[in-house]
């Protein structure tokens, strides 16, 4: 079968109904994923043509019921959705929160929490919403939607391990708390009481908020140079490798079992591999397949032989 093998993990040319198949029950400690968007009108990086919303979560929900057992109980799933139009009017899907209900009611996870990803470098999109008639905002924002298995919702996480810069603001407040609280102690509006034994401590950074920003616009990685180099083209809806990590730090350990459901150019491969975890990526396209491994190339003539016999069927073994 297409695909390839590296020291951590493997990419299957399969659609992952079929190949989830092969990994055991309670293996996966993290299920990250960005599928095909619900587009209303055909895209060539997907399966549909002119789909409803409802069709689209149906289809979705089956890959979410598929890898349900296959979840380790402290495990966690993490699904990249954006929002979307409904056909010809300027009415927001519902969809996201459709798909999120039904996650829970029929198929039994629970929902961690809602994370909010922010494209810094999203374009102006819908168009004829945005930049024609003017009538709407852009659409910049992401749901995260994390889930677990575990009825009370304590999955494997740690949050100090995604910390933050502090701001030059906190880190003086950390530096010198007497500068800026007035007395043993200040109560806030909310009622929270603060002393300036709260803030003498620093703990490397502050805690992640749920609103990451990172940008989507990455255009000098091995991937892009090869794509460009080979005239092959990049896949057009990329993971960003910061959201990618962000999540493996926080929800994994080295060793863990990191899988992506919907690859494509498989950002979520790369970045286990980078971070010492296991990894096994599905996708259906051979293109993306053979093209995603140059992720893990060195040169261009590497790159190119690789791709070439990923693209006559091989599942090569990166040397």
């Amino acid at each position: 079968m297409a695909g390839y093998t590296t020291n951590l993990g493997k990419y299957i040319c399969e659609s992952s109904l079929n190949g989830l198949d092969i990994l055991e029950d309670n293996s996966i400690n993290l299920i990250v994923t960005s599928p095909p968007f619900s587009n209303q009108r055909k895209k060539k990086y997907t399966n549909f043509d002119e789909v409803s919303q409802d069709e689209y979560v149906d289809w979705l929900l089956q890959f979410a019921k598929k890898a349900y057992s296959k979840l380790a109980p402290n495990g966690s799933f993490v699904i990249d959705i954006r929002s979307a139009y409904e056909k010809g009017c300027a009415v927001e899907s519902i969809y996201p929160y459709e798909f999120l209900i039904r996650m829970v009611k029929e198929l039994k996870y629970n929902l961690c929490q809602t994370v909010y990803w922010n494209n810094t470098s999203a374009l102006p999109l819908p168009i004829q919403y945005v930049n024609i008639e003017k009538i709407r905002l852009k659409n910049s924002v992401n749901m995260n939607m994390w889930f677990t298995k575990k009825d009370d919702g304590r999955c494997k996480a740690n949050n100090r391990k995604v910390l933050v810069p502090y701001s030059s603001r906190m880190q003086k407040l950390i530096d010198k708390p007497e500068s800026f609280i007035k007395g043993e102690q200040v109560t806030r509006p909310s009622g929270n009481v603060l002393t300036i034994k709260s803030w003498q401590k620093d703990n490397g950074g502050a805690i992640s908020s749920n609103l990451l920003s990172y940008p989507n616009s990455s255009s000098n990685d091995s991937y892009q140079r090869f794509c460009k180099n080979l005239k092959i083209k990049a896949h057009p809806a990329r993971y960003p490798y910061k959201l990618v990590e962000f999540w493996v730090n926080f929800l994994t350990d080295e060793g863990d079992l990191v899988v992506d459901i919907f690859s494509g150019s498989n950002t979520t491969g790369k970045v286990a591999e980078d971070l010492g975890r296991h990894w096994i990526s599905f996708d259906i396209s051979q293109e993306y397949a053979a093209s995603s491994i140059f992720r893990f190339c060195n040169n261009i003539d590497q790159a190119k032989k690789y791709y070439d016999r990923i693209m006559s069927g091989e599942n090569v073994i990166l040397e």
